[in-house]
C-alpha cells in the first residue's frame, strides 16, 4: 500500500497518488467546481451581496432589455411524468431541427430532421455521450480549452487525446492549412473545439468556418463543435446572428460535423439542463444509445416547456437583446480591468469571458494562482488560467505552462455585481501596489 503524500496546494500541478477506498480512484474536480468550492470555504454563497462571482460560467438569469418574457412556471400533467425517450421527446427534437434549418440552412437541399437531433441532460452529458461514441482513433483538441474536457477526454481509453497549443501572438487561432497539417501528420480522426472559444473568446466564423467544414469533408476528420456561446457574438453587422457550423454543412447525413448546444447559455436557463447534439443520423443513433447507460435522458416536463422557446422569431429576439446587453458589459469590464493594469491582448469576440494576464501586476500578485487566492480574500471569485491547460491523463508537466499568468473573468453576472467585483479588485490591486512601493519591490 502506498503511503499518502502531502497534496500540492495547486491541484492543477498535483500528480501524486493518494490512498483511496479499495477498488475506487480519486476523481479530480473540474477547475470551475474547485474554484467555487474554495469560494464557499471563504464564505461565498449565492445571493451574498458582499461577494462578486466573476468565476462561474453562468449568465445572468433575469430579464434583460428587449428580451422575450422569461418562463415563470412549468406544467406537469398527464403522461409527462413517464420516462422520456433517451434521445429526447420527438416534438422537441423537431423544434431544434426547425430552428437550425431556419437560422442556418435557408435554401439548402439537405436539411435537418428530428432524426438528426438528440436531447441530453446538460452539456457535459452531451459531450460525455459523444466521447463514449468515439472509436479507437486520435482525437485533437486545442489549448487553452474548457476545463471539463480534461476528464471527458480521460475516462474513455479507446481514443488518444492529442493537444495543439495555440499562441497568444496569433490570437489563439489556427490557420486552415495548419489545421490540415495537424490532421494529416497526427492522424486525427476527430477534433473537439469550443466555438466561440471558452476561455479566450475567439470565434471561427464566416469563410474561415466554411473552410473548417470543407476540411472535415476532405480529410474525413469528424469535427465536434461545442457551440454553447454561439449567440454571444460581438462583431457581427447582422443583429442577432448566431455562429454555427450548421451553416456550411452540405449534406447533414454525410458531412462529419457534430454540433452541441442547449438552453444553458444562449437561452440563459442553465438550471434546466436541456441540451442537444445535432449531426448525421448515424452519429445521433450512437449518442442516443450511449445515453441509455450513461444518464438515461433529459427531464420530461422541461423538455416540453422548452419547445416554445425554440421558435425562430423568439430565438432571434433573444439573441439581439443578449448581444446588445452583454456587449455593453464586455466593454465595461475590459475598460475597468485595463485601467487596473491587467493585460488584455484582444477583447473577446464571443462568450462572456475576459482572458486577462496578471504578469504586469505587482510581484506579490503576478501569478494567477496567488491572485486567485488574494481575490477570494477580497470576496471576488475568478478562475486561474492553469485550469484551461487541459491535460487528459495528466500526461504533460505543466510547470512551464504559459497559463500560470492568466485569469478568466466572467461578465455573465448582472452589471451591479460586476461593478461590485471590479471595485473590490481595484482595491486589491491598489493595496498591493502600495505594499510594493513601500518595500521597493517591482513586478517580476
Amino acid at each position: 500500500m502506498e503511503t499518502p503524500q502531502k497534496k500540492s496546494k495547486n491541484p492543477a500541478h498535483s500528480a501524486v497518488k493518494m490512498q483511496f477506498m479499495h477498488g475506487f480512484r480519486s476523481v479530480n474536480q473540474t477547475g470551475v467546481i474547485y474554484v467555487m468550492n474554495r469560494a464557499r470555504e471563504n464564505g461565498f454563497y449565492f445571493g451574498n451581496k458582499e461577494w462578486a462571482n466573476l468565476g462561474q460560467g453562468a449568465p445572468e438569469l433575469g430579464d434583460i432589455p428587449g428580451s422575450p418574457d422569461r418562463p415563470k412556471q412549468v406544467a406537469v400533467e398527464g403522461l409527462v411524468n413517464e420516462y422520456s425517450p433517451v434521445a429526447g421527446l420527438k416534438p422537441l427534437r423537431e423544434a431544434v431541427a426547425n430552428l437550425y434549418n431556419q437560422r442556418f440552412r435557408q435554401g439548402k437541399k439537405s436539411v435537418y430532421t428530428w432524426k438528426n437531433v438528440c436531447i441530453t441532460p446538460g452539456g457535459r452529458s452531451a459531450l460525455t455521450r459523444l466521447a463514449a461514441s468515439i472509436g479507437n482513433v486520435n482525437v485533437g483538441f486545442f489549448l487553452p480549452e474548457y476545463t471539463a474536457y480534461e476528464e471527458i477526454l480521460s475516462m474513455f481509453k479507446r481514443f488518444v487525446p492529442i493537444p495543439h497549443s495555440l499562441d497568444a501572438k496569433n490570437h489563439y487561432s489556427v490557420s486552415v492549412e495548419e489545421l490540415r497539417k495537424e490532421i494529416q501528420s497526427r492522424g486525427l480522426s476527430v477534433i473537439l473545439k469550443s466555438n466561440p472559444s471558452n476561455p479566450v473568446g475567439t470565434v471561427v466564423q464566416g469563410e474561415e468556418l466554411r473552410q473548417w467544414v470543407k476540411l472535415s469533408q476532405e480529410t474525413h476528420c469528424s469535427m465536434i463543435f461545442d457551440e454553447f456561446y454561439s449567440s454571444y457574438i460581438y462583431n457581427e453587422s447582422e443583429p442577432g446572428k448566431a455562429v454555427s457550423a450548421a451553416e456550411f454543412v452540405d449534406d447533414v447525413n454525410q458531412d462529419p460535423v457534430v454540433i452541441v448546444d442547449g438552453l444553458t447559455k444562449n437561452w440563459r436557463l442553465p438550471g434546466w439542463r436541456i441540451t442537444w447534439v445535432v449531426g448525421p443520423e448515424e452519429i445521433i443513433s450512437a449518442v442516443a444509445s450511449c445515453g441509455s447507460f450513461l444518464d438515461g435522458g433529459a427531464n420530461g416536463p422541461l423538455q416540453r416547456a422548452a419547445i416554445p422557446l425554440l421558435q425562430p422569431e423568439l430565438a432571434l429576439q433573444d439573441s439581439i437583446a443578449l448581444q446588445n446587453h452583454f456587449k455593453s458589459k464586455r466593454d465595461y469590464m475590459v475598460e475597468r480591468l485595463t485601467k487596473m493594469g491587467f493585460s488584455i491582448r484582444h477583447p473577446p469576440q464571443g462568450t462572456f469571458y475576459i482572458w486577462a494576464s496578471v504578469k504586469n501586476m505587482p510581484a506579490s500578485i503576478n501569478n494567477a494562482w496567488i491572485f486567485f487566492e488574494e481575490a477570494l480574500k477580497a470576496k471576488v471569485v475568478c478562475v486561474p488560467g492553469i485550469f484551461f491547460d487541459v491535460n487528459p491523463g495528466r500526461r504533460r508537466q505543466l510547470f512551464s505552462s504559459p497559463y500560470h499568468y492568466y485569469i478568466r473573468f466572467s461578465f455573465g453576472p448582472p452589471l451591479e455585481e460586476l461593478k461590485r467585483g471590479l471595485d473590490q479588485l481595484e482595491c486589491l490591486v491598489q493595496t498591493h501596489h502600495e505594499r510594493t512601493e513601500k518595500s521597493g519591490q517591482g513586478s517580476m
